[in-house]
């Protein structure tokens, strides 16, 4: 009675992980969720000055919102008109149009290895053949890989400013290098950017999407991690040739995004302040990474390996001896501690055991505290074998 696709339809892990950590004793690094200190809340005065916002909208979003979203990407080196603004209820639906608009059973999308679990859910579930090529979160991508992929996929699927999960920002030489093979290939690029003002080492290098002469592309941010996840809103932008499939898609998907937020963001990006309240919010998370930095040296330094990420919300620690890391996940959350196994960011099985874990929702004393907790359970498991 179902669609064939369902039979290709999976839970999310992260979701399934978050909804059994909702114990306030459960110390959490498995979702990527914000800091709850760090979540805008619009003032009452806010509220009151919006305009009338109760009846239907366009399908492409509030026009004064993508101006603002136009002019914000412009200054970003991607040049665009408002017009290829559509906005969104959360960067996952740009995700779901653009399945939806390139990928059939067996079409082959490039994907980093790891890569965002959510878009490979959603790409299986359209029946993607996923290629993927590895990043290493010191070296980068395999730059031979990587051109051999590009030449065989339709679509290619990045998320190079602070990856999730790995923590990795491809530099400057490295994003020139991947527009060249995307325009050789004539591939569509599709750019996932939400981490980009959660950026603590200084500014992160201009998008790939903007450094293409040929390629088509989809370039796409998000307003969860900077203001909060709660308002469901972010945005895409696309090249002019996909921007029509795309509004027609979000209208067969749900008419058009939630207007209340879509003017609470336009406000707050219109008078400064999403600028000053991620200015404020980035010593917050710089000082969680490096508490978590510290912990990680000091309970996991003969245990584990990893790089000290430059901006996100994640750190991706692979562990010296090959464990279980979904029999870990149960373990840990039997002692209070809900840990995100590096299994699910891969097609495929990967080359070693990994854990992802989020450093910005816990507090200092409370990272210091899981990562101690894993070290116990590690060490536990290897006394144990």
């Amino acid at each position: 009675m179902l669609a064939q696709r369902i039979d290709r339809l999976t839970s999310s892990l992260v979701r399934d992980i978050l909804a059994a950590a909702q114990r306030p004793e459960v110390i959490s690094f498995a979702g990527g969720l914000p800091a709850d200190e760090a979540l805008f809340r619009p003032s009452p005065a806010a509220m009151q000055s919006l305009p009338d916002v109760w009846q239907y909208g366009q399908s492409e979003g509030e026009w004064v919102l993508r101006e603002l979203v136009a002019l914000r990407v412009n200054a970003l080196g991607l040049a665009c008109t408002p017009q290829q603004v559509l906005i969104l209820n959360g960067s996952q639906q740009g995700i779901d149009l653009v399945a939806k608009l390139m990928i059939e059973r067996d079409t082959p999308v490039l994907v980093e290895a790891p890569a965002y679990l959510a878009a490979l859910q959603a790409f299986r579930l359209f029946g993607a053949q996923c290629l993927p090529v590895p990043v290493d979160p010191r070296a980068g991508v395999d730059p031979a890989r990587f051109e051999a992929l590009a030449s065989q996929a339709r679509l290619t699927y990045l998320t190079p400013t602070f990856q999730n999960p790995s923590g990795y920002c491809y530099g400057d030489a490295e994003r020139n290098q991947v527009a060249a093979v995307l325009d050789r290939a004539g591939a569509v690029l599709f750019e996932d950017d939400p981490y980009r003002d959660l950026s603590y080492d200084g500014p992160a290098p201009a998008p790939i999407a903007g450094r293409l002469r040929q390629a088509q592309w989809v370039y796409q941010g998000s307003f969860s991690k900077t203001l909060a996840p709660g308002l469901r809103l972010g945005y895409l932008v696309a090249h002019p040739a996909l921007m029509p499939h795309l509004v027609r898609l979000k209208q067969a998907a749900d008419l058009h995004s939630n207007r209340l937020s879509q003017h609470l963001v336009a406000q707050v990006m219109a008078d400064g302040t999403l600028d000053r309240h991620v200015a404020a919010v980035l010593p917050l998370y710089r000082a969680r990474r490096d508490a978590m930095d510290a912990a990680l040296r000091r309970h996991l330094g003969d245990l584990a390996q990893w790089a000290c990420p430059a901006g996100g919300l994640f750190f991706w620690v692979r562990l010296t001896e090959r464990r279980d890391t979904m029999a870990l996940m149960r373990e840990a959350l039997r002692h209070d501690l809900a840990l995100m196994p590096g299994e699910a960011f891969f097609q495929g099985e990967a080359d070693a055991s990994y854990l992802r874990l989020n450093f910005s929702h816990a507090s200092i004393e409370r990272i210091d505290e899981g990562i101690a907790r894993l070290a116990g359970l590690l060490r536990a498991q290897a006394l144990a074998a």
